[in-house]
């Protein structure tokens, strides 16, 4: 009896253990040390994002209830002009979103700087695109599919040319109706074929308008990368 219980009691110890070195292995959310998220919600006007500076400030303000308000946050958005390269009004995402490195919340490095982040090296998955409370974002094959992200940006972080050109920015982040359009990048990598645009993280297809509903019937909820700059 005595030799059963030892048994019992040696077997429910290296239980115990084990529970206690898989929790031990296990990485904890640590806000302060995030520099990467995929915001859990937009501001809640479509494409309408009060421009650049409202993005920024819907990063920061998400950060900041997250714990990770020390920051300076910035939105991964380009915006158009057509003037080219000399307007002001044109910005790249690449160049707005500091040198790197960026990890998310869990400690998953993203990128350790822009060219990798804009390179088949980059480490943006459905598992690593964590928005800023460490929870996966729904990817293609869930309900609600939010794996639409807004970028208004090429394959490499530059921006799309302004007029004549078709809108890619949704008016550079004012346009809340059914006229427009943005480009989407995939935070999930996945889409309808397995092709580099259908996968692209950062340009895969524009929305259907830049309303709500337009932004929904892709398969996304006005979601934005964001990026601690410094």
């Amino acid at each position: 009896m005595h030799s059963k219980m030892r048994k019992t009691g040696l077997f429910a110890g290296c239980l115990m253990l084990l529970a206690g070195c898989a929790n031990m292995e296990q990485p904890r959310p640590n806000p302060g040390e995030m520099t990467f998220f995929v915001t859990s919600t937009g501001p809640g006007k479509g494409a309408d994002l009060g421009g650049l500076e409202g993005a920024d400030r819907h990063c920061q303000s998400l950060a900041t209830a997250a714990g990770a308000g020390k920051r300076t946050w910035h939105a991964y958005l380009s915006t158009q002009a057509s003037g080219g390269l000399s307007d002001p009004k044109f910005v790249n995402a690449r160049d707005r979103i500091g040198a790197g490195p960026w990890q998310n919340i869990m400690g998953a490095v993203i990128a350790k700087n822009v060219d990798e982040l804009h390179s088949t090296a980059n480490n943006v998955t459905k598992q690593t695109a964590l928005n800023e409370k460490g929870e996966v974002v729904n990817g293609r094959t869930e309900k609600p599919n939010k794996h639409d992200i807004l970028t208004g940006t090429r394959p490499d972080g530059t921006a799309f040319p302004g007029a004549p050109f078709p809108d890619m920015t949704c008016g550079n982040w004012t346009k809340s109706g059914t006229e427009g359009s943005a480009m989407l990048g995939h935070h999930d990598r996945a889409g309808p074929i397995d092709s580099p645009w259908a996968t692209s993280w950062n340009s895969s297809h524009p929305t259907r308008g830049c309303d709500p509903d337009g932004l929904r019937s892709t398969g996304g909820e006005g979601l934005l990368y964001c990026f601690a700059v410094k």
